[in-house]
């Protein structure tokens, strides 16, 4: 692979605390185990770090904060970064770098050091999607939504999430970095917040938000037990249905990347492996 040659997507959250790093990560896994392409995950949310954490992993053995002396530095490369990367044969060829642990730092992260990281995660990754804060007030968000070579907005059909922040966030403070609200696939996520009927839908939401294209992501509302128990990977890899309840987003996100030619499941060596042991035994 050439320098610098992968894409870049960067999922956001209208607000903190709704479900955008599970939003992240799913899609990232689908398009792994999928695709059979590279695809690298980065933990870019400094002040709340938590991929490790639905994975069940304490205390990671790389994290950003770890790496950060290369990214000062500008010697991290590719090559580093897979090295770095937490890439177990049950993420299905997903390649993770945990995030910052070492929150009180969050806000010493510069522009230069995220750049270098974005830099390097293209060099390395065919896609790399990265998760960021809500919140434009840090390097890691302002860099990678700038970078970006696709943007993801999740919210939910609450008011309160995706009205004011998203007008003074995303709206005010991205547009001075030249990111438009119409440059963002809209990613509403049902399920986890029940509304008794209430709530808004797509249609209000994008009015509201200024969202072109948007994507309708359901998900059970039992998932946080997973998340709580570290146990996400494990929920993913464990039946079918549970990473397809993810195509709604990534679908159309492959569509944007021109990867529509996304394989079929008979088309996966470990299946066709099975259905001829499977016709030996007859």
């Amino acid at each position: 692979m050439s320098a610098a040659s992968g894409k870049l997507v960067a999922f956001g959250g209208s607000t903190p605390n709704i479900g955008t790093s599970l939003a992240a990560f799913g899609t990232a896994y689908r398009i792994a185990s999928t695709t059979g392409k590279r695809v690298g995950f980065l933990c870019l949310n400094l002040k709340s770090a938590k991929t490790h954490l639905y994975l069940g992993i304490d205390k990671p053995e790389v994290t950003l904060d770890g790496i950060r002396p290369e990214l000062k530095a500008g010697t991290l490369s590719g090559e580093k970064l897979k090295q770095y990367a937490f890439a177990p044969s049950r993420l299905n060829g997903l390649h993770v770098l945990f995030g910052n642990l070492a929150r009180d730092q969050a806000e010493y992260y510069e522009p230069e050091q995220m750049t270098s990281l974005l830099r390097a995660a293209r060099e390395a990754f065919e896609l790399t999607i990265a998760d960021v804060s809500a919140y434009w007030d840090n390097a890691a968000t302002v860099c990678a939504m700038r970078e970006a070579d696709h943007r993801c907005l999740v919210t939910t059909g609450n008011l309160s999430h995706f009205q004011e922040d998203v007008h003074r966030w995303t709206g005010q403070v991205g547009a001075q970095f030249g990111v438009e609200r119409q440059h963002y696939q809209l990613v509403l996520l049902n399920g986890k917040y029940p509304y008794s009927g209430g709530g808004f839908g797509m249609k209000e939401i994008r009015k509201e938000t200024g969202a072109v294209s948007l994507s309708e992501l359901r998900l059970k509302e039992s998932l946080h037990l997973q998340l709580d128990s570290g146990r996400l990977d494990e929920w993913l890899a464990s039946d079918e249905r549970n990473a397809a309840a993810f195509d709604s987003v990534v679908d159309p996100l492959l569509r944007t990347l021109n990867w529509a030619e996304r394989l079929q499941k008979s088309d996966r060596p470990w299946r066709r492996r099975l259905m001829m042991h499977r016709s030996r035994r007859r």
